[in-house]
């Protein structure tokens, strides 16, 4: 009964740690992807302050 036991645990394992790293790279792929919306979003206030002449995100500054 030992054997089938330690293949049940086994599998179980092999289980978790799928789905652990199946996370990790879900994770990583938002991230990257967070990363990338931020730059788009950045580069689309610039433009608009630029165009407005006006500081819409409070920094002090019009674009740039």
């Amino acid at each position: 009964m030992g054997i089938f036991w330690d293949l049940l645990q086994q599998d179980e394992l092999e289980k978790q740690q799928a789905q652990a790293n199946s996370v990790e790279e879900r994770v990583k792929q938002l991230e990257e992807e967070l990363a990338s919306t931020k730059a788009l979003l950045k580069k689309t206030l610039i433009a608009l302050e630029t165009h407005l002449v006006q500081d819409i995100d409070g920094d002090g500054k019009a674009g740039a």
